[in-house]
């Protein structure tokens, strides 16, 4: 039996996870104060806080870091890495500390991961980094020299959800082709062919979500850009923050949206049926990518917990192949299923160079 420590930063929190072998025995969300967070001139300088607020919280919950066979961190902002398990490593580290591709919390993952493991004499991983790279040649070009398409998408949960619908059937998940859609803040789509992801739908380039407004008429968001009505970071928060649903109802909970929807709110339920009905068409889309030959359609993240929205999904793209629901981020899960995989020999650990 192995016990893993999994570690997921996020903006103000970072999330950890105990498992025994495949069972999780603890998970727990650190919360850091907004004050305390802003004593820090950027994510990697809170890495001291970050390891020292994990060790506290082990060691009052009766955990020694001795304990642990392995360590497992959220991939980060990389430049583009293969899917699956990595070692982390010096050069994986300066990486991220130095040169990221974005500053994002996710870079802390790998860096916690591999200071604690190297203390106690054990391997440090990633599993799917956002990062994750595998398209195909035709799918990067873009229309514009300038802009290729670049892969960032919801790889951990995606993957694993795949792999999950693929074991229910008895089945090889690199043996299969998927569509899977992740529904949360932002809003991905994905194509698995016979074990890799071969194109994506990025949340700027698909569907609006709750908080994103997705791929909107270029042409328009020029002149709006150009209008002289509003800043650089304000259009950007249009698109990333304060587009999607809360452009259109002011919340981004799509719980409340289903709320006023059952109290007869009828521009809730267009705007929420609208969201729905753009998810469809990008589950469509990447239907082509593999000429129709889907094996599983995998609709999942938080929001899969909506029958309504999954329902309207449903009646549009199961005509394509047989649709499963499979609802929540799971990004514990996820990383601790990936490095068990690794550490029974199912799969091996890549080394991370840099190119």
């Amino acid at each position: 039996m192995s016990k893993l420590l999994i570690i997921n930063p996020g903006s103000t929190s970072t999330k950890i996870a105990v498992y025994n072998d495949t069972v999780q025995e603890l998970v727990v969300n650190i919360e850091h104060k907004i004050e305390e967070l802003e004593k820090y001139s950027n994510t990697i300088s809170q890495y001291h806080m970050r390891k020292n607020s994990i060790i506290q919280e082990l060691n009052q919950r009766g955990y020694k870091l001795m304990d642990f066979n392995a360590i497992t961190g959220r991939g980060g902002m990389l430049p583009s890495v293969k899917s699956g398990a990595y070692v982390v490593n010096e050069t994986m580290v300066d990486r991220l500390k130095n040169n990221p591709t974005y500053e994002h919390a996710s870079n802390l993952g790998a860096i916690l991961a591999y200071e604690i493991s190297k203390y106690i004499g054990v391997n440090a991983y990633i599993y799917d980094s956002v990062r994750v790279d595998e398209m195909n040649d035709v799918a990067r070009i873009s229309g514009m020299p300038e802009i290729p398409r670049t892969s960032t998408c919801h790889a951990l949960n995606s993957r694993a959800m795949a792999m999950k619908v693929a074991q229910k059937y008895e089945k090889r998940y690199k043996d299969l082709n998927f569509v899977v859609a992740h529904l949360g803040g932002g809003i991905s789509l994905s194509v698995h062919e016979k074990g890799k992801i071969v194109d994506i739908m990025a949340d700027d380039e698909g569907p609006f979500s709750p908080e994103r407004a997705g791929r909107v008429p270029c042409k328009d968001l020029i002149d709006l850009c150009y209008s002289g009505k509003y800043d650089k970071e304000t259009i950007h928060k249009k698109l990333r923050g304060n587009g999607g649903l809360k452009a259109y109802l002011n919340t981004s909970d799509a719980r409340e949206v289903e709320i006023l929807i059952k109290n007869g709110n009828e521009k809730a339920r267009l705007v929420y049926e609208a969201m729905a009905y753009q998810i469809s068409k990008g589950i469509g889309d990447m239907a082509t990518v593999l000429s129709g030959e889907v094996d599983y359609i995998v609709i999942t993240g938080g929001i899969a917990y909506s029958e309504m929205l999954t329902n309207w999904i449903l009646n549009r793209v199961k005509y394509i192949s047989k649709v499963e629901i499979m609802p929540g981020e799971n990004e514990m899960e996820s990383l601790a299923l990936g490095t068990i995989r690794v550490l029974r020999g199912e799969e091996q650990a890549k080394e991370y160079i840099e190119i």
